[in-house]
């Protein structure tokens, strides 16, 4: 459970800087773990059927700097 004071903190970022922390420390836990995160069997089955629908219509993916520069619009 956070602390009063951790909570503070991090409140004082932004929407998007928040979303980039969190980011940073999924990766931090991922890289020190990779073994230890699974995925239910139903994130699996969705993981699959977005690729299926992917390789059926590839026209349909938004490319990655498109969606990070509007979730991060200050970011390059």
């Amino acid at each position: 459970m956070p602390t009063p004071t951790a909570t503070i903190e991090y409140m004082k970022l932004s929407v998007s800087e928040r979303i980039q922390l969190v980011e940073d420390i999924w990766d931090s836990i991922a890289a020190e773990a990779p073994d230890t995160v699974e995925l239910s069997q139903a994130q699996k089955d969705e993981l699959h059927h977005s690729v299926a629908a992917h390789r059926a219509d590839p026209s349909t993916a938004i490319p990655w700097e498109q969606v990070r520069s509007k979730l991060f619009p200050s970011k390059p």
